[in-house]
């Protein structure tokens, strides 16, 4: 009998968690190694400054591109675009097997003949994934603060903390999507496509909008507004930012909760 969905969950996930996070640790450790050769040089900041405004918009935090400041160089580098992608490949594959990968492979109607609501069974596959985008993030902020120390990169514990903090509910929210359009449809494909796409969507909307005058009122309206709008790694962690982030993932999971307990799982 089945006792918790949550530990085989995570259980069955260990060896991908670990080399997703060995590949987060790598991914530091090569942006750190770069960095000494940059420090100081102020060339780098220059050639940005001449790169196309959509280009800036898009691949560094809209606050500047100081790579002379440890928090200038992992912004760009790491926290705008690279960092978030991995992170939301994780969360989306996750979210999308949770429900729709066990219908997939037909194993999903062996997990509902144990006693256990379907309540229950999104729940602890949510928290499973929550977990794991957690490890993740407790790993990159480790590799950061070790790596960084060698490579005489003194980056704030706490404000790095913070915007791995906002990164890991990024992850979370799209692996949300994910869970919600695979208990909707209960096909992985669509399931990951769906949240891809929308996370594809958010990151332009929250890059162009500045240039794009129409735009704006809706930038937002992206996660990734949320999570790096207010350039966490120089300024903390941001309450509002928090609260909505926080919402929109009980309101997904909620909705996940309803549209499975009412559908039809495929045998």
């Amino acid at each position: 009998m089945l006792r918790s969905v949550f530990a085989k969950t995570l259980r069955d996930q260990r060896r991908s968690l670990l080399v997703w996070a060995v590949a987060l640790a790598a991914l530091v450790a090569l942006y750190v190694a770069v960095y000494p050769s940059v420090k100081g040089d102020s060339s780098f900041a220059k050639l940005i400054d001449q790169m196309p405004k959509a280009y800036r918009a898009l691949f560094t935090t809209g606050n500047g591109a100081d790579f002379t400041s440890p928090a200038g160089y992992l912004n760009t580098e790491l926290l705008t675009f690279m960092g978030p992608l991995l992170v939301l490949l994780y969360a989306i594959g996750a979210g999308a097997g949770a429900l729709a990968g066990e219908e997939d492979r037909r194993t999903l109607d062996l997990l509902l003949a144990n006693p256990i609501s379907r309540t229950r069974l999104v729940v602890e596959k949510f928290a499973a994934l929550a977990a794991g985008v957690a490890g993740l993030m407790t790993v990159l902020w480790l590799a950061l603060l070790a790596e960084g120390q060698l490579a005489g990169m003194n980056v704030s514990a706490g404000n790095s903390a913070a915007a791995l903090v906002h990164l890991g509910l990024l992850g979370t929210e799209y692996g949300a999507v994910a869970l919600l359009a695979g208990s909707l449809t209960g096909h992985l494909g669509v399931a990951r496509s769906a949240a891809a796409l929308l996370a594809v969507l958010a990151y332009l909307l929250n890059g162009l909008a500045p240039l794009v005058g129409w735009l704006q009122p809706l930038r937002k309206a992206s996660p990734f507004y949320q999570y790096i709008g207010h350039d966490p790694l120089r300024t903390g962690l941001s309450g509002a930012a928090l609260a909505i982030t926080i919402a929109s993932i009980a309101a997904l999971v909620a909705a996940a909760i309803v549209t499975f307990t009412r559908r039809e799982v495929l045998a």
